[in-house]
């Protein structure tokens, strides 16, 4: 295979750019920037994430078994951003983020423009990333958008030509 075409065209495929947050109630947070995701049933409502398996996210939303998923708007790319490293819980916050206790526990970004609480229902454990199949438990529209919702969230391409994932 050529190695710089797999690349290229797997790129092709869009990305939007979130915040999945966790908390497993023994006083471990984790919070992390994801773009592998998509929504796979209406009845009942399945999204799926890529989690990249060495992050503390990962080790944190396996021990929980639950997560909120907090989208970003196009004007968050600093978020994006702040939660590509691992994050820093203090003096009440996430990263230096504002949050509340979504209903099932996991951390809701009080600037985030929406948010869904998810509960792990399979973990696909193959490659560098697992795929987590999660049921949406609850959903959180902080600031609704003007105009299409997909257009509303910040996506991989809003983060300048030299940033990249996938490939």
């Amino acid at each position: 295979m050529n190695a710089d075409a797999k690349k290229t065209v797997l790129r092709m495929i869009p990305y939007g750019i979130y915040v999945l947050t966790a908390d497993d109630g023994h006083g471990n947070i984790a919070a992390a920037t994801v773009n592998w995701v998509t929504q796979t049933a209406f009845g009942p409502p399945l999204v799926v994430v890529g989690v990249k398996t060495d992050s503390g996210a990962y080790k944190v939303l396996k021990s929980a078994g639950k997560f909120a998923l907090n989208m970003l708007g196009k004007d968050q790319k600093g978020l994006a951003f702040t939660f590509f490293r691992p994050a820093d819980v203090s003096d009440g916050k996430i990263s230096g983020q504002a949050y509340r206790k979504g209903d099932n526990g996991a951390p809701i970004l009080s600037d985030a423009p929406g948010a869904l609480e998810c509960e792990v229902t399979t973990i696909v454990e193959q490659g560098d990333h697992h795929i987590v199949v999660a049921e949406v438990t609850e959903a959180h529209l902080m600031k609704p958008p003007a105009g299409r919702p997909d257009a509303a969230i910040l996506e991989m391409k809003d983060l300048g030509d030299n940033v990249f994932y996938g490939g």
